[in-house]
Formats: C-alpha cells, structure tokens, sequence
C-alpha cells in the first residue's frame, strides 16, 4: 500500500508529525506552501483572518496528483479555530483521489474546533473516505500517546486494503 502525506506547517510542528509518520508507516511527503510566505504578523493577521473565512491561498505546488496512491494523511496547523488557507487549497488541488481512503490530522494550541469536520465534508465531496480523524494539542503532541495513536492508525490502515 502507498501513503501520500500532505501537509502544511508554518511553526515546524505540523511537519514534525508527517515526517514521524513517514518513519514509521513509510509513504511519500507533500509539503504545501502559499506562494506567497507568510511572515510572523501575517500569519497571525491576514493568514488568521483567511483561515476563519475559509479562503484558499495560491499554493506551490499548485496540484496534487494522489491517483498512485492508496492512502492519503493531511495535516494542518490551526489559525484561528480552522485550517490554514494553504492546507484549504490543498484540499481543493487534490487530483485523482476518487475511492481513497484518508486519515486527517490538526495540530492546534488547544482546540481544532470544527477544523476536521469540515476538511472530512470537502474530502467527502471529492469522493474520499475520511476513516481517521485527530486533533493534536501541544500537549497531547508533547505526551505522544494521540501522536502515536494517529501513527498506529495508518499502519494498520497500510496492511488492510
């Protein structure tokens, strides 16, 4: 079974959580980045007030071809109680994942609030079948078990068809 893990980090923890699923689970990594790079007060000025509307940035890279793939792991930050512009335009430049299955994930300071639900309903739309969903606070991410609960999530997704 292939993995393809597609995320999107600004502070680098959203990064560290795709890359410890590569190690365990294998797969290949996508990271998704606005064209334009978000500085600190950007981030938490315009990229916040994006994220809350639910807008979508330019991304690079622009599409996403996950046709090679059997499952699909995304992860985004969390801006102001939602995904990130560029995790929502990843979402929206995903190509043949029609019948794939998908396990997401948000890393958050302390809620995701309706963050997963609503990338589930948008994958939904896409023909995907969201089977996992977790929400990583700082905390559940520093004590490791939600972190390896999401990890033992796609290994066992890996070994059955």
């Amino acid at each position: 079974m292939k993995t393809c893990i597609i995320y999107h980090s600004y502070s680098g923890i959203t990064r560290t959580v795709a890359e410890e699923i590569k190690k365990t689970c294998g797969g290949d990594l996508v990271e998704v980045n606005p064209e334009v790079a978000y500085s600190t007060l950007t981030a938490y000025t315009i990229g916040s007030y994006r994220a809350m509307k639910g807008e979508l940035d330019r991304i690079r890279p622009a599409s996403i071809d996950t046709s090679g793939y059997d499952l699909i792991v995304i992860g985004t930050p969390i801006w102001f109680g939602r995904a990130t512009p560029v995790i929502n335009a990843a979402v929206d430049a995903i190509r043949g994942c029609e019948g794939k299955r998908a396990v997401i994930y948000a890393t958050c300071g302390s809620q995701a609030k309706e963050t997963l639900p609503k990338m589930k309903k948008d994958l939904e739309a896409k023909g995907v079948t969201v089977v996992g969903m977790f929400e990583l606070s700082k905390e559940e991410i520093a004590g490791r078990v939600k972190v390896a609960d999401l990890i033992a999530t796609v290994k066992s997704l890996e070994t059955t068809p």
